[in-house]
């Protein structure tokens, strides 16, 4: 062997060692995704780039970004929930009816709501753990039952398909100050949900990479079985996960709620869908054993900038899912390409 090529061989490792660090990071799909929709409809739209455009697409990725980053927690288990949608929903309505038609105090009303909306939770956890089904089968069951049920339920309790004009119950005051106030920047409107968009983001960052209960979560998607021979507590993590991402679905039902005052009962499957996705593109394994909160809301950002830049741009809406498809595809392929060096630097 030549020098040249003994050198070579010696410098190898470190160039294949650098390369499983760029591979073992999925997280960064949606990073070059945000940096190519936010060049191409920057400038084709610069109204996009303003502190308005800002806003807008701040408001709509707030609210995906809550979704899919509990979403992407539960992924990181090995587990998908397609009810949190609907659960944001029925947790809204179910405020509004007390609210509206009991004539609850706020405060009351969003505690029923949380408690029935964690007790879901707990009920999907249970489901999944008793019975041993996929979790996206049984999820999307109780989706489906919540969702018929909320859609008869609310005209038969109130009358009507929507309830308005909760802003004269007892506490409003202080409930649209946490939920449902906003900061004018710039002469743009930006909502309280980017605040607990951002707190969420880092608290489930912390919990999933810092903490025993997060290497507990790893360790279950990545190997169930390996994991409870281990002596990880298998199923309380996973009705923990459930209950979570039940809070999550609850807070966003409130967070829609609080600002108009309002709410009706609107189908919200495709809104889970909409969730994982995000969660998919930002990073976490379908399959499991890793999940990057940073790019969930990532995901989150690219999701809103594409949909509002073709909203801008005067095409068909429908360009921005089959964007989103591709992002998928590639993200899907990333994922399968780098799981088996995610087991040894995990990390994103």
């Amino acid at each position: 062997m030549t020098a040249g090529r003994l050198l070579s061989a010696r410098r190898a490792p470190p160039r294949l060692r650098l390369l499983d660090r760029v591979l073992a990071r999925p997280s960064l799909v949606p990073v070059v995704g945000l940096a190519v929709v936010v060049l191409l409809f920057g400038v084709r739209t610069p109204g996009l780039l303003t502190a308005g455009g800002l806003a807008g697409v701040l408001d709509v990725a707030a609210l995906l970004g809550i979704g899919a980053v509990a979403v992407g927690l539960l992924l990181a288990g090995g587990h998908v929930d397609l009810s949190i949608g609907t659960l944001a929903v029925s947790s809204a309505v179910l405020t509004g009816a007390l609210v509206g038609v009991g004539e609850w105090g706020v405060w009351p009303a969003l505690l029923a709501s949380l408690a029935a909306a964690l007790a879901l939770g707990f009920l999907n956890g249970w489901l999944v753990v008793r019975t041993g089904l996929p979790s996206f089968l049984v999820t999307l069951a109780t989706a489906l039952v919540l969702q018929g049920a909320t859609l008869a339920g609310l005209p038969l309790a109130a009358g009507a398909p929507r309830v308005s004009g909760l802003d004269e119950a007892p506490g409003w005051g202080a409930a649209a100050a946490l939920f449902g106030s906003t900061a004018e920047v710039g002469g743009a409107v930006f909502r309280v949900s980017l605040l607990w968009w951002a707190v969420l983001t880092v608290g489930a960052g912390w919990l999933l990479w810092r903490t025993r209960f997060g290497n507990q979560v790893l360790a279950i998607g990545g190997a169930r079985r390996a994991a409870r021979e281990l002596g990880v507590p298998v199923r309380r993590t996973t009705l923990t996960l459930f209950t979570l991402t039940a809070a999550a679905g609850w807070l966003l039902g409130t967070l829609t709620l609080v600002p108009v005052a309002s709410v009706a009962a609107t189908p919200a499957l495709a809104t889970a869908i909409d969730f994982v996705v995000v969660a998919v593109i930002g990073g976490c394994l379908i399959t499991g054993g890793h999940g990057s909160m940073a790019g969930a809301a990532v995901g989150a950002l690219l999701y809103s900038v594409a949909r509002r830049g073709v909203e801008l741009s005067g095409w068909d809406p429908r360009w921005s899912q089959a964007l989103l498809g591709v992002l998928l595809l590639v993200a899907l392929v990333v994922g399968g390409a780098v799981r088996s060096r995610l087991r040894a630097a995990p990390r994103s």
